[in-house]
């Protein structure tokens, strides 16, 4: 179960990563994809910077903690895609609802709950830091 965990992680955590670099190349038609416009140079480079360190911060940090069975290290995606889902669901009850509202609150879910998983197959050490890491 431990090697499936694992590789579920890496999987997501590239998936996040592929994600946060088509930001970084395309970020016109993938932030169109997510519903968001880019309204000239400071558009283009909110959606550049922000989205890319969004992804990237949360797929490295999903793949360096199956690498390492690190489960500190996990708590990064967590707290980002713990708070992601919150906030759409808040936002769900200020806003309404939209066509295709389910499917990211369904992935952020599901990686939470993965990552959850994992932290407590892998323990809750500091495996992959320096022991006198302040996390």
């Amino acid at each position: 179960m431990l090697l499936v965990v694992r590789a579920l992680l890496m999987l997501a955590g590239l998936v996040f990563i592929v994600i946060g670099g088509s930001f970084l190349f395309y970020p016109v038609s993938q932030g169109s994809a997510f519903g968001l416009d880019a309204v000239g140079a400071q558009g283009l480079s909110s959606l550049r910077g922000d989205f890319t360190a969004y992804f990237w911060v949360t797929g490295i940090g999903l793949v360096a903690g199956a690498w390492r069975k690190g489960g500190r290290v996990l708590l990064v995606p967590i707290a980002i895609l713990g708070i992601t889902f919150l906030v759409r669901a808040l936002s769900l009850a200020i806003d309404g609802f939209y066509e295709g509202w389910a499917v990211p609150m369904a992935v952020e879910a599901a990686t939470v709950l993965l990552t959850l998983y994992a932290r407590h197959l892998f323990g809750s050490g500091t495996r992959g830091l320096p022991s006198d890491a302040p996390i």
